[in-house]
């Protein structure tokens, strides 16, 4: 997954994800948003055939790095439950 980083402020970070149109960027803007800190979360596709996903989070208290690599961290703890519960049921 490519990632690049399009503005890196104190409290605003804005990035796109090459290859990316709706299945992970809704994960993780919906993981983002579960964080206190975290006051605006969102993606937006710049015309539906477009395969990139341009991402915007805006963060009070934490910086919008930080609180992105805390909402990866809880998705693959959440993903990794998912496939033991997957396994166990199977």
């Amino acid at each position: 997954m490519e990632i690049e980083i399009l503005k890196n402020e104190k409290d605003l970070l804005e990035f796109k994800i090459a290859g990316e149109k709706h299945t992970f960027p809704a994960l993780l803007k919906n993981q983002l948003l579960k964080d206190s800190k975290v006051e605006f979360a969102s993606y937006k596709l710049n015309h539906p055939m477009d395969k990139n996903s341009f991402f915007i989070v805006k963060t009070k208290g934490k910086t919008p790095k930080k609180a992105l690599e805390d909402a990866v961290k809880n998705l693959n703890s959440l993903l990794t439950d998912l496939k033991k519960n997957l396994k166990k049921a199977a």
